[in-house]
């Protein structure tokens, strides 16, 4: 990595980018590039290997193609997106435990993430492109590297350049019909989807979901899955316990340490196309105590927590028709059984 002439290519335009990849992820085809391997390395970490999406802002609903007499139309090619990963030998880092948080910033038509020690992230949707430079320091935390720069960049610029509902949320479904899984900490979303995994449901996401208004498909990139250790004590001697127990551990930058584990080489069965939404459940803390586990919510309760829950994605263009379309779904609330199976159980009867 030479540095840049500062008289003849201040900008380090003329550089040479030595790695290539394109990925088809969240209903775009994504390329990659790179002046340095371990970056694009992380990226397909990130994203290597998962099924390829393909979204149709026009396709009509499965509950209603069967009723109409022409084809559906055929899908338009998917969006071709590029961003550019940067290596730059930066400064020393003084930080020994974890590296310095990122900093959301705007300017310029152009949306930004920058942590100190000169690494940052630029994207442009307008264009289709983005830039993530990375100091070198930083490469001693690839896990902060992947999820706070190139997940970042990659899930911003596919969700701003498609207008997707970008949605804290997890998702999982059965036979192309999804539901979508929200809850505040602590209401057990990561147990909940764990347990859906574990029974063989559709695994979409568990953190971040992408909805197309238009059509209320979601895609994801069902890349991990995070679980706490106390969330081992419902599998006992189950051989996905040991799975679990094997993978790496990360820190969030709460303190929360989870078990990461890389759902593309444990057999499990990973959702192979966008799923249709039929119903949104929110998870609550609260025990069912005798209740049944799901209780229908009205429309206003529905459209009050869904802005409660989602207050980024409800200041982004594309708000109301996602909202009207959600409304249209239906929503539950579903209280904790006496196991999370329970909830699986639910959840499978409601997709069914």
């Amino acid at each position: 990595m030479a540095p840049a002439d500062l008289l003849s290519d201040p900008f380090g335009e003329r550089e040479r980018l030595v790695a290539r990849r394109t990925m088809a992820l969240l209903g775009a085809h994504i390329r990659f590039e790179s002046n340095d391997r371990r970056l694009l390395k992380l990226a397909d970490e990130a994203f290597g290997g998962l099924p390829p999406h393909r979204l149709s802002p026009h396709a009509p609903s499965r509950r209603r193609r069967s009723a109409q007499r022409s084809p559906a139309p055929r899908p338009p090619s998917a969006p071709d997106l590029r961003i550019v990963l940067r290596l730059t030998a930066g400064p020393r880092s003084r930080t020994r435990s974890a590296p310095p948080p990122t900093t959301m910033l705007s300017g310029a038509r152009l949306l930004a993430g920058a942590p100190e020690a000169s690494s940052f992230v630029a994207l442009s949707p307008d264009t289709g492109s983005a830039l993530v430079v990375v100091a070198e320091p930083m490469l001693r935390f690839p896990y902060h590297v992947r999820y706070e720069l190139i997940e970042f960049a990659a899930y911003t610029l596919a969700a701003r350049a498609q207008r997707l509902a970008a949605l804290h949320a997890a998702c999982v479904g059965e036979t192309g019909r999804g539901v979508l899984l929200m809850g505040p900490t602590g209401s057990g979303k990561s147990t909940v989807a764990l347990h859906c995994l574990l029974r063989g449901l559709d695994f979409l996401s568990e953190d971040a979901v992408f909805v197309q208004p238009s059509t209320m498909l979601a895609t994801g990139a069902a890349s991990f899955l995070h679980v706490r250790s106390d969330s081992l004590r419902w599998l006992g001697r189950a051989p996905a316990a040991s799975v679990i127990r094997r993978s790496p551990v990360i820190r969030r930058r709460s303190g929360v340490r989870k078990f990461e584990v890389d759902l593309r080489r444990g057999g499990f069965k990973l959702a192979r196309a966008p799923l249709e939404l039929v119903s949104i459940v929110f998870l609550s803390p609260l025990g069912a105590r005798g209740r049944p586990l799901l209780t229908p919510l009205r429309r206003a309760d529905l459209l009050t927590r869904l802005e409660l829950a989602q207050a980024y994605a409800a200041g982004q263009p594309g708000w109301r028709s996602f909202a009207r379309g959600a409304a249209a779904l239906g929503a539950f609330e579903l209280r904790r059984g006496r196991d999370p199976n329970e909830s699986v159980d639910a959840l499978e009867n409601l997709l069914r």
